[in-house]
C-alpha cells in the first residue's frame, strides 16, 4: 500500500509543482534547461538499464525490437496528429483561443496515457520498477508542465483556469496507470514483456524528439552535460539500492 501511495504522490507531484513554478515564477533558462537534460537521461537510463533487460528475461528478443520500436512510432503518429506542446506556441501560430486549449489538452493527456501504462507496467513487475519509472517520469512532468502552462496561461489569461486544465490531463497519467498495472498483471508473460519494451519506445522517443532538442546542450553545454550526468547516476543509485 505504501509503494501504491508513493506511486500516485509521484504521478500528480511533478505535473502539479511544474504547473505551480510555471505560475508563480517563471525559472531560470539554465534551470529549466538543466532539468530537461536530467529527466531525458533519467528516462534513456531507465529505459535502457532496467525495462529493456527486464523485458528480455520475460520475452524473445525479436519481440523486444518489434515492441520497442511500436512505442517509438506510436508516440511519433501522436505527435503527427497533434500540435506540438512547447512554450513557443503564441508566437508560431494565432488560432482561436479556444482550438488552442483543447489541443493542448488533448495533447497533455495523449502525452501523459503512455507515461502512466510505463509506469503500471513496470509497477506489475515489481514495485521498485515501478516507483523507478515513476521517478523518472515525474522529473521530466516538472519543466515540460512549466513549459506547457505558459503558453496555457497566455490563452486563458486566467491561472486558477489554466492551473485546473493541467490538473485533469494528471488524470489520464492516473487511468495509464491503472491499466499497466490492474489490466497487464493478470495477463501473460508475453504480454507483459512486450508491454514493458513498448514503454521503453514511449518514454525514448520523448527524450529524443522532445527534452534533448528543448535542453539546448550545445547552447548550454556545462548544464546539459551536468544534467545527462546526474541523471544517468541517480538511475544507477536507484537500481543498486532496489537490490539491497
Amino acid at each position: 500500500m505504501k509503494n501504491l501511495l508513493l506511486i500516485i504522490v509521484l504521478i500528480f507531484g511533478g505535473q502539479t509543482l511544474g504547473c505551480l513554478v510555471g505560475l508563480i515564477k517563471n525559472p531560470k533558462d539554465s534551470t529549466l534547461y538543466g532539468s530537461l537534460s536530467f529527466a531525458a537521461s533519467m528516462m534513456l537510463g531507465i529505459s535502457f538499464f532496467q525495462l529493456i533487460p527486464e523485458s528480455l528475461k520475460i520475452i524473445p528478443f525479436y519481440l523486444v525490437i518489434v515492441s520497442f520500436f511500436l512505442g517509438i512510432i506510436i508516440m511519433r503518429i501522436v505527435d503527427h496528429l497533434l500540435s506540438h506542446i512547447n512554450p513557443e506556441l503564441l508566437k508560431k501560430e494565432k488560432p482561436s483561443v479556444k482550438r488552442s486549449v483543447a489541443m493542448l489538452v488533448v495533447g497533455m493527456a495523449l502525452h501523459n496515457l503512455p507515461e502512466g501504462l510505463a509506469i503500471g507496467v513496470g509497477f506489475a513487475l515489481t514495485p521498485t520498477l515501478g516507483i523507478m519509472i515513476a521517478i523518472g517520469i515525474a522529473a521530466q512532468d516538472v519543466p515540460e508542465n512549466i513549459a506547457t502552462i505558459v503558453p496555457l496561461y497566455g490563452l486563458t489569461r486566467k491561472r486558477m483556469k489554466s492551473f485546473i486544465i493541467v490538473t485533469i490531463t494528471i488524470l489520464f497519467e492516473l487511468l495509464g496507470f491503472i491499466f499497466g498495472y490492474y489490466i497487464l498483471r493478470g495477463t501473460s508473460l508475453n504480454l507483459l514483456g512486450a508491454s514493458l519494451a513498448l514503454a521503453a519506445g514511449f518514454m525514448t522517443y520523448i527524450s529524443i524528439e522532445e527534452l534533448i532538442p528543448a535542453a539546448q546542450i550545445k547552447q548550454n553545454l556545462k548544464v546539459g552535460v551536468s544534467g545527462l550526468t546526474l541523471g544517468v547516476v541517480c538511475v544507477l543509485l536507484i537500481s543498486f539500492l532496489g537490490q539491497i
